[in-house]
């Protein structure tokens, strides 16, 4: 007995010391021979601050986009950076290279690590995927996404906008003084009326002043609310996963969260469901069920995403599952309402640092006899289409991504690249494991693209000059990404965007309630405003509103 201990204990110890080492040679290549031995150590690029975290401390402690503007002006639009334990983070601004990236998604995916950290919370929805579950779910949800479904959307983006602006005018002709209010409050409970109607058929009711706190909408807030120390958090597990393993408040926080969401999502997705499926039957004269694409009458998005998957044409292997239909709901929560409600914010933002452009801007919406336009008339009006395209360019709501290298690559560059021995590169030559940071933001406001005056708010320049060669789905900035990845629901939001804009400016004067120089910026997957002064205080834009009068 005691010898058949000795030679369980003998085995464990081999297995243990085994890992061991295995552990200190993963850390040791991953720490010091890789990055030495990397091609890409040669680019050009500052020098790390910290062992442990580079320079991302220089990066996580400054506005967004203001350190790596900062290192384009000093090392050009290509160069690398370290991140974590000495890793190498490349950052370009190149139009080619981006195009290359952005183009060949299976090679070049989210990492692995923060992407699973996303996805536990918010689930493998279209914005998590990647591979084939991403190229099936996009397949089923294109369509829903299309002018045809977005031009039916846009009653329900004007009525909240009409309800947000009526609520407002009404507060600031209360008293002969400007209305004081964080505004950013009021478009999130705005945006988020219409993503619940427009996304899923749920009212959340969020500008009833007589609603009811919403357990959804309280759950995807509490998981939206953590802190700047996520980020880092998430970071640091993703290079010592032993830390993926220790309890927090935040973990237990989400938990508690995703149970809710899952809940009333598949509350959501049963009743949608019997709904299409008494739809189709009643419309059949033998009471079978036969789906159609087209048979489904219902305008949200979640319905038509269901009809399509639930239809009797669609081959099997096409289809998704209830739990990748039900991944989408927190999905289309982040990018439907948090977005647009945040680049909303600065559009209002904008307007108060320029009065013309916001003068000019009501003079034409203005002159639009109908007071609901529809979807053509309204994105045929070109200032209020250049201040919605000015905006996405200086405020985008998500500032960068990261891209890492699923197998070894080759990169082109349209701009050759000096290293260190001032040998001049075309292309980059990237090993699997490799990081890419595509710093949106950046490429927004480089003078390189946009001219001396690329970092102003001018609205006119969409009339006035061609559009930069930036492989960006939209108007030649990279809001909105491109390519496979490219956001899916953009026309969704630029439509969504203009309406709301319409009818406040329309009807109300903005200002600032502060000073400019009070206004920082902070990401929390995205970019929101804050006041210096108050930064515990949370993400806010206090405006003075008055009624517009005519003279």
């Amino acid at each position: 007995m005691s010898f058949k201990l000795l030679s369980l204990d003998s085995w464990t110890a081999k297995v243990l010391a085994a890992a061991t080492l295995y552990g200190i040679w993963w850390a040791f290549h991953r720490v010091f021979l890789a990055p030495f031995l990397s091609p890409l150590r040669g680019l050009p690029g500052p020098k790390p601050t910290s062992f442990v975290w580079g320079s991302l401390r220089e990066v996580f402690d400054s506005d967004p986009a203001v350190q790596h503007m900062k290192w384009v002006e000093e090392y050009g639009p290509t160069m690398v950076y370290k991140g974590i334990f000495n890793s190498n983070r490349v950052m370009t601004l190149d139009s080619k290279a981006l195009s290359h990236i952005l183009s060949h998604s299976y090679n070049w995916q989210k990492p692995s690590q923060v992407r699973k950290n996303l996805a536990s919370v918010l689930g493998e929805g279209v914005l998590f995927a990647e591979g084939d579950t991403h190229k099936r779910q996009r397949r089923i949800m294109n369509p829903s996404f299309s002018r045809q479904y977005i031009r039916e959307l846009t009653v329900i983006f004007h009525n909240s906008s009409q309800q947000l602006r009526d609520i407002l005018f009404e507060r600031a002709n209360e008293t002969d003084e400007p209305y004081k209010t964080n505004i950013m409050t009021w478009l999130s409970k705005a945006t988020l009326d219409i993503i619940g109607l427009a996304g899923f058929d749920y009212q959340f009711n969020a500008l009833d002043p007589s609603g009811k706190e919403n357990e959804l909408n309280t759950a995807f807030s509490n998981v939206m609310k953590q802190g700047h120390h996520s980020i880092i958090w998430v970071l640091a597990q993703s290079y010592i996963p032993v830390l993926r393993f220790i309890p927090t408040a935040r973990g237990r926080l989400v938990k508690r969260s995703r149970e809710v969401m899952d809940r009333v999502g598949n509350k959501l997705v049963h009743d949608k469901k019997q709904a299409i499926l008494q739809e189709s039957a009643a419309k059949t004269e033998s009471g079978k069920t036969q789906i159609e694409r087209s048979s489904i009458t219902t305008r949200d998005l979640l319905s038509r995403l269901m009809a399509a998957n639930m239809a009797t044409d669609l081959p099997d292997n096409q289809r998704l599952s209830d739990e990748d239909v039900l991944a989408q709901i927190p999905t289309f929560l982040i990018a439907g309402h948090e977005t647009t409600a945040t680049v909303t914010t600065w559009a209002l933002y904008a307007l108060t640092q320029n009065p013309e452009v916001q003068k000019k801007l009501r003079n034409e919406l203005l002159a639009v006899e109908n007071n609901a336009p529809d979807m053509d008339e309204i994105n045929a009006l070109p200032y209020l289409d250049g201040v919605v395209r000015e905006t996405l360019r200086l405020y985008s709501p998500v500032p960068s991504t990261v891209r890492v290298a699923t197998q070894d690559d080759v990169v082109p560059l349209g701009v050759p690249v000096k290293d260190k021995n001032g040998i001049l590169r075309n292309e980059l030559r990237v090993k699997k494991g490799d990081t890419m940071f595509l710093p949106i933001l950046c490429i927004n406001m480089y003078k390189g693209y946009w001219g001396e005056d690329a970092q102003q708010f001018n609205p006119d320049r969409w009339g006035q000059q061609s559009t930069p060669d930036i492989p960006g789905v939209f108007g030649g900035i990279l809001t909105f990404l491109g390519g496979p990845r490219s956001c899916i629901g953009y026309r969704f939001a630029l439509v969504e965007f203009k309406c709301l804009l319409f009818h406040l400016v329309r009807s109300l004067q903005f200002e600032l309630a502060v000073p400019a120089a009070d206004i920082g910026r902070k990401t929390n997957i995205v970019t929101r405003p804050f006041l210096t002064s108050e930064p515990k205080a949370g993400p806010q834009l206090p405006l003075r509103i008055t009624p517009y009068r005519s003279a």
